[in-house]
């Protein structure tokens, strides 16, 4: 009886959330503008990353520099699955017979991607998950570090540090849209279950965690891979968006923006992780038009380059000086008073 009456308070959350991802779309779709299409759909890619993030980072309280890899093994595995066979035989004449040969929906790439990215987590968290605090950190950087090095390398079969192209482009927000909201419903789905309430647990009282039974290493190994598979899925994602991937795009610059959008929306909630791409990606796309230009009368007024990255620090700073849990900070939206977790049940390492 109890647990229903939690799942009924708290499903308001995922729902509220998907209301919010479908009134984007419609605006997409009522504005019939191709630029604001796109951004549009790279406001629900935002999503997908920064909710798999969250899946991780706001349920172990375990900082993840890394996960940004995992969309990179997605990526790929669209460019691998979905581009025409002898495109991909001038390009990766490495890969095997039966991939070179493989041409598959986006849809069912996305899946495979997330699939894919989910194994590899499984494999790197079955080590990473045993270290904590800023041990933990450092090592999923490397992880980061290892398969950039790796893809930008294996010329024959990613091509190295060349762009594949000739992956079909999804141009529809809709996909893009239902996939947001298929990564918050799973994240919520975790958070609530038992794995998740555990992992929480062990977040905020590690030492009482263990003593009741709880194995803290592998409550984060489910919540790394679930979170990878999700990463996975979006990488996947993002290529269809654009039509090509090469390493760098999934590196530096995308875990940047993905944790910068965590930290100011709440990482200690999923409306946060969402609310704050939809606050980040709004300036973003602000200062993207400024430095294009804007016409006043007979003269352009255009920004420098480099405002965005300014623009994101300046935020990241701002939040963390004056509310250091982020804009949602632990509280959820409901649709009623916002409800805050009460101590024990959020924090951080």
């Amino acid at each position: 009886m109890a647990r229903t009456s939690i799942l009924r308070r708290t499903v308001a959350t995922p729902l509220i959330l998907s209301a919010l991802l479908v009134a984007f779309a419609l605006i997409a779709w009522f504005a019939g503008s191709r630029p604001f299409n796109q951004t549009v759909i790279d406001i629900f890619l935002q999503v997908i990353f920064v909710v798999g993030l969250y899946t991780f980072i706001g349920n172990s309280g375990v900082i993840s520099f890394g996960h940004v890899a995992f969309a990179c093994l997605g990526g790929y595995v669209a460019a691998w699955t979905t581009i025409k066979p002898l495109m991909k035989g001038i390009a990766m004449p490495g890969l095997p017979d039966w991939l070179m040969q493989m041409e598959i929906p986006y849809w069912a790439a996305a899946l495979a991607g997330g699939a894919f990215a989910a194994l590899w987590a499984l494999i790197f968290g079955a080590v990473l998950m045993r270290l904590s605090g800023i041990a933990a950190s450092i090592a999923t950087f490397a992880m980061l570090a290892m398969v950039n090095a790796i893809y930008s390398n294996w010329s024959s079969v990613t091509a190295a540090t060349s762009s594949v192209v000739g992956i079909p482009i999804v141009r529809t927000v809709w996909p893009y849209m239902i996939a947001a909201i298929l990564a918050v419903f799973l994240a919520w789905a975790f958070s609530i279950s038992r794995y998740g309430l555990a992992l929480r647990a062990a977040r905020d009282e590690p030492t009482a965690a263990a003593a009741s039974g709880v194995n803290i290493a592998r409550m984060r190994l489910i919540a790394f891979v679930i979170s990878g598979g999700i990463m996975g899925a979006g990488g996947a994602l993002y290529a269809h968006s654009i039509g090509l991937v090469t390493p760098d795009t999934f590196y530096l610059g995308l875990t940047f923006t993905t944790l910068s959008m965590l930290v100011v929306g709440g990482m200690g909630s999923l409306s946060g992780a969402v609310v704050g791409v939809l606050i980040l990606s709004s300036l973003i796309q602000g200062l993207r038009w400024l430095e294009a230009g804007v016409q006043v009368g007979t003269s352009t007024i255009a920004l420098p380059g480099g405002v965005q990255e300014i623009a994101l620090g300046v935020v990241m700073i701002l939040i963390l000086m004056f509310r250091p849990a982020g804009i949602m900070g632990n509280s959820e939206l409901t649709g009623r008073r916002a409800r805050t977790e009460k101590p024990g049940e959020s924090g951080a390492n």
